[in-house]
């Protein structure tokens, strides 16, 4: 019987080689207890990953993992002991304390994939809005304070109430993925394909994180005008 071909969401990226098995990463979560730290953990342990939810609290971050079904391989740790047991580590903290954490945990970062998620935006009357960055993007910045880690760009877009939503099995979406390390970016593109429905998508180097970081600002407005979830597909490939 013939093999049926993969979905366009999961299928191998023809550009980046072999997809590497990343089934068995171990990957860990700063600031796990938000909702798009919380929706990214979710997503990864039904893929089968252990993850590791952390936190400034290891308490907080146990009882994030106990809400998410603890049981189903989250854990809860402290972001120091995250970061040292993680295999990957993705960085979902609010933008204010990006650079002082991360500077703090630099060695136990130090030859691992890190990858940054987190978007620099205000709010104002009018709505949503880009900051600016001294390095150009948060993940720039990451890369900056940890210049022995391989800091990857990914997962910007992704609506936190999508991937908790407990009745959504496949989140239907593109991930744009950035960085300097294409062995990371592959890595960071297998991963992002784990989750049903989702897709990684190459998109250039970490220089170009900026524009990509700031187009959450575009999609929060869309999100408003029109009360959804609204996320990216790149289309013709």
């Amino acid at each position: 019987m013939p093999e049926p071909h993969p979905s366009p969401a999961n299928s191998p990226d023809p550009a980046a080689g072999s997809t590497p098995d990343v089934g068995n990463l171990a990957i860990g979560v700063l600031g796990g207890t938000g909702a798009e730290g919380r929706g990214l953990a979710h997503r990864f342990a039904l893929s089968g990953n252990p993850v590791i939810i952390g936190s400034r609290s290891a308490e907080r971050a146990a009882a994030a993992a106990a809400g998410l079904g603890g049981g189903s391989g989250i854990r809860g740790m402290t972001n120091q002991e995250a970061a040292r047991a993680a295999d990957v580590v993705i960085v979902a903290v609010p933008w204010e304390g990006h650079r002082e954490l991360l500077a703090s945990l630099a060695a136990e970062l130090a030859g691992k994939v890190v990858i940054d998620c987190v978007n620099p935006i205000g709010f104002d009357s009018r709505g949503a809005y880009p900051l600016r960055v001294a390095e150009g993007s948060a993940a720039e910045q990451a890369a900056d304070v940890l210049p022995d880690s391989r800091v990857v760009g990914a997962f910007h877009h992704v609506s936190s109430v999508l991937l908790l939503d407990p009745q959504l099995s496949e989140v239907s979406q593109d991930v744009l993925v950035l960085g300097d390390d294409r062995e990371a970016t592959g890595l960071v593109q297998a991963l992002a394909g784990r989750i049903p429905g989702m897709r990684g998508v190459y998109a250039g180097r970490l220089r170009n994180c900026g524009q990509v970081e700031a187009l959450t600002a575009n999609l929060v407005a869309i999100n408003r005008r029109y009360k959804a979830h609204s996320g990216l597909r790149v289309t013709d490939i």
